[in-house]
């Protein structure tokens, strides 16, 4: 019978080849919204890291792996909006060099 610990490792390994394989397939023009999800979903592993970490009953482990889950959500949070950012200005139309009525 596998301990909790094996069980979950297990879980976790199957999720990140299903998540990888899903976001591999999703179309380019997605992307943006997708971003936009992982973002809240981002945000709520914050709220929960915090909640965590604060805890009064939480062990130092409990405590640095709240730490580590709060600091990689927050990158995490950070440079999606910056992708998302950065591929927005892909789609916005660029001004004419050389003016508006200028041969």
């Amino acid at each position: 019978m596998p301990s909790d610990l094996e069980l979950s490792l297990y879980v976790f390994m199957l999720a990140t080849f299903v998540g990888l394989e899903i976001i591999r397939k999703v179309s380019p023009l997605l992307h943006t919204p997708l971003m936009s999800i992982t973002n809240a979903i981002s945000g709520i592993c914050v709220v929960g890291a915090i909640l965590v970490t604060e805890s009064a009953g939480a062990s130092t482990f409990g405590r640095v792996l709240g730490f580590i889950a709060v600091t990689t959500s927050v990158i995490n949070i950070v440079s999606g909006f910056l992708i998302t950012d950065r591929m927005l200005k892909m789609f916005r139309k660029r001004e004419d060099p050389k003016g508006p009525g200028k041969p």
